[in-house]
């Protein structure tokens, strides 16, 4: 099959006179650029090129294959202006959900892209816990959003994206040695986020749920409202703190105490999903910031 990079590959070499000052203007290998010129004479059942000297030179069937190649060429680059130019033409706020703790993970990187995907459109990310956001989509003020599983509807299409293991977080090296079990978090000091939403709050659900399974309660002796906060107060050594590894790994690099982490027993992960309304046709923006959202997030939680 010929393409396009065979296309360019094939047209600097005439250009050159040369497969290695070819190689040198596309800023390619010169075994990388010949491999390309023999795929396209394969491809096209001929030679297009005689070796002389140090150089090659055209053959008929090459001057002929020019002016359609390089058509082919500048198609493509009136078609991505044309798409450019709609991309600019978007106005009004697109509007894009997101769950609470998404600030720490792509909110300023997903506004890079948007901005410079949608230069002439304004960009409203809203959300700060799932199930908002999650009620937003179902009731049609967002027509998508990035949330925190699970979602318990019928109505919503859901896509998983991402997952984040939770873990133990203490000053305390010894307290992060190994894995920390149920009746270990009942017993621990612990600084909990996500106050206003509580038991609402889907990883303080599961947490709660397995410490009641082991015979215990969750009781922390601090709530905020920021995972932030709370790990500054682990930090402090006045408590330990429950939150992603991800999250850790980058406030870590803003405080001045080192903070030591555990995974859980068993292992409990967050799990993060694009959603929207079953049935529902995105609109361009929309699906845009979909692919973006969906891209920085497994970017920030290395997948």
């Amino acid at each position: 099959m010929v393409t396009l990079h065979q296309f360019r590959c094939f047209l600097a070499t005439v250009e050159h006179g040369s497969f290695t000052r070819a190689a040198e203007s596309l800023g390619l290998a010169q075994p990388s650029l010949s491999q390309q010129i023999h795929l396209l004479e394969r491809g096209l059942s001929t030679t297009l090129f005689h070796r002389v000297g140090r150089g090659v030179v055209a053959t008929e069937a090459a001057m002929a294959l020019v002016p359609h190649a390089q058509e082919a060429l500048d198609a493509v680059d009136r078609g991505s202006r044309a798409v450019a130019d709609v991309d600019y033409a978007v106005t009004g706020i697109i509007r894009f959900g997101l769950f609470g703790a998404a600030h720490l993970y792509l909110a300023a990187q997903l506004v890079a892209d948007v901005r410079q995907r949608f230069p002439s459109a304004r960009l409203a990310l809203v959300g700060q816990n799932s199930t908002e956001v999650i009620e937003a989509v179902r009731r049609g003020q967002l027509e998508a959003a990035l949330v925190a599983l699970p979602v318990d509807d019928q109505a919503l299409r859901i896509v998983p994206v991402a997952r984040d293991e939770i873990v133990y977080v203490s000053a305390d090296p010894d307290r992060a040695r190994q894995a920390v079990s149920a009746a270990t978090l009942a017993a621990a000091p612990l600084v909990l986020s996500e106050v206003t939403w509580g038991d609402n709050d889907y990883t303080r659900q599961q947490l709660k749920r397995r410490v009641q399974d082991a015979g215990g309660s969750l009781q922390p002796v601090v709530e905020v409202e920021n995972v932030e906060t709370a790990l500054e107060v682990a930090a402090l050594g006045l408590a330990d703190a429950i939150t992603a590894r991800s999250i850790v790994g980058r406030q870590q690099r803003l405080l001045r105490t080192p903070l030591f982490s555990a995974p859980l027993r068993p292992r409990l992960f967050d799990q993060f999903a694009i959603v929207h309304r079953r049935g529902a046709a995105l609109s361009r923006p929309a699906r845009a910031v979909v692919e973006l959202a969906t891209a920085r997030m497994r970017e920030a939680v290395g997948e």
